[in-house]
């Protein structure tokens, strides 16, 4: 095992990938790995032309991290309390997922990847992304409400294992799956109008489907709620629709449109 610090590890592994001083901070055309090296902060950098990994250290802050990167950007997995500090523009995903994060003020205005915040201590997601490209996965953190969430998700939008008990906030549009299970939901409003994948309300505290999504491409889950009816559901639904574990009377059947 190496007797150097971790800092003069990360310096030699900057040169390793071609990396040129400029002007006090480096600067790398392709990629740069800094995981897994017990780092407690980070060499000055300006630009990463490729992805760069800096998860599983001991970071408390991003000061330092490059200020463009154009692939990948994956702070995951350390001891992170703010963003501050983090690219003003990524290429490709962010992940900053198994922080101590409790505010997302300092994260890129728009992602054109996955965006991972994931496992943290968020009680709000002021300061996201105004716009992400592909997943936006906010589950396992301390969300009461959703302001601030992107306006338009491309792909799945997870915010389960939380303590929701309002969807208000949550994005207009969302392209892939919504996950909303596993909170505390009494209504659904707020909802996106339209989901493009599945849908799933289910293991809540609904005890009514209005301001349900009006379709959904794939299977649309309400089970394990305190549901007496199914009013309000969507209209169309492209795959299943789960309802199972409420109190509902034995006749109910769902009376809108399944695609399949």
């Amino acid at each position: 095992m190496s007797n150097q610090s971790p800092m003069k590890i990360a310096v030699q592994r900057i040169k390793d990938a071609g990396g040129k001083l400029v002007r006090g901070k480096w600067e790398v055309e392709g990629d740069l790995n800094l995981s897994h090296l017990n780092l407690t902060e980070l060499p000055p950098m300006r630009k990463i032309g490729g992805y760069f990994y800096c998860y599983c250290n001991q970071l408390t802050s991003l000061e330092g991290a490059p200020e463009k990167v154009g692939g990948n950007f994956d702070c995951g997995d350390n001891q992170l309390t703010s963003l501050a500090g983090a690219p003003e523009e990524v290429g490709g995903s962010f992940f900053c997922y198994s922080n101590q994060l409790t505010s997302l003020e300092g994260a890129p205005n728009e992602v054109g990847g996955y965006f991972y915040c994931d496992g943290n201590q968020l009680t709000s997601l002021e300061g996201a992304p105004e716009k992400v490209g592909r997943n936006f996965c906010c589950d396992n953190n301390q969300l009461t409400f959703l302001k601030g969430a992107p306006e338009k998700v491309g792909g799945n939008f997870d915010c389960y294992n939380n303590q929701l008990t309002s969807l208000e906030g949550a994005p207009k549009e969302v392209g892939g799956d919504f996950s909303c299970y596993c909170n505390q939901l009494t209504s659904l409003e707020g909802a996106p109008e339209k989901v493009g994948g599945n849908f799933d309300c289910g293991d809540n505290q609904l005890t009514s489907l209005e301001g349900a999504p009006e379709e959904v491409g794939g299977d649309f889950s309400c089970h394990s709620n305190w549901l007496t009816s199914l009013a309000g559901a969507p209209k169309e639904v492209g795959g299943d629709f789960y309802y199972s574990h409420n109190p509902l009377p034995e006749d109910t059947t769902y009376k809108g449109r399944l695609a399949k």
